[in-house]
């Protein structure tokens, strides 16, 4: 009876053994799931606060864009028809339409009435975008011709020469509106924000798919925000976290 009892004692004691490995085991378990689980709340966070730093960054650029073209729009509104001039609302693009206006054909100097045009034009517009300084990384003066130069040069040759044209007028532009009078005290912010870029014939004007010849000779004044490089930093100082 003894070996009986003993025995049966000896697999009781197993079987006990066996149940608190078991509570163990599932002890381990639980917190291992507790542990996945709270990571996987810190991420969501995480992921949650970087989407809406985004979020918020996007809706400062769309509200910095919209309260741009209005006050843009409200300093020239009665000057646009006089200049041929244009807005565009989505791209900040402030335009000159009328190439007999601005320069002779060929030429890189400005005509008399498009310097008279820039010295009324730049100082006002400098005093719109300068309400918008921290919100500005770059302005540029581009210039953009159309796809003829003459018909003894190919398409390749017309589209250096124009790129040459281009970038020279955008070059001038800005030395003149550089040297007004009225915007001596800006020069330094001037030098820091604008530049003069030639596009030539690579944006180009077209109506139902074909070149507008003289749409496409234009000077335009374009504002750029930081919004990019706010998003950029955000991203880094988040992947360094």
């Amino acid at each position: 009876m003894e070996r009986i009892f003993g025995k049966s004692q000896s697999k009781a004691a197993t079987s006990a053994e066996a149940g608190e490995h078991w509570v163990s085991l599932s002890d381990l378990m639980a917190g291992l799931m507790m542990v996945f689980m709270l990571i996987s709340i810190a991420f969501m966070q995480y992921v949650k606060e970087r989407e809406g730093n985004i979020t918020d960054v996007a809706a400062a650029y769309q509200n910095t864009q919209v309260a741009l073209f209005e006050q843009l729009y409200e300093e020239f509104k009665s000057d646009l028809s006089v200049w041929d001039a244009e807005i565009n609302k989505e791209t900040l693009e402030f335009s000159f339409n009328s190439p007999e206006v601005l320069f002779d054909t060929g030429a890189i100097t400005l005509k008399p009435q498009f310097k008279q045009i820039l010295d009324d034009f730049f100082p006002r517009y400098l005093g719109v975008i300068k309400n918008f300084k921290d919100s500005i990384s770059e302005i540029r003066i581009e210039g953009h011709t159309s796809s003829i130069w003459n018909r003894f040069t190919s398409d390749t040759e017309a589209y250096f020469n124009n790129m040459e044209l281009s970038q020279g007028r955008t070059r001038a532009v800005l030395q003149h509106v550089y040297t007004l009078d009225r915007v001596v005290e800006e020069q330094e912010w001037i030098k820091s924000k604008f530049a003069a870029v030639g596009f030539s014939s690579s944006k180009l004007v077209r109506v139902g798919g074909v070149e507008n010849v003289e749409g496409s000779r234009r000077v335009t004044f374009k504002v750029f925000t930081n919004a990019e490089t706010q998003i950029r930093k955000i991203l880094a100082k988040q992947n360094e976290n």
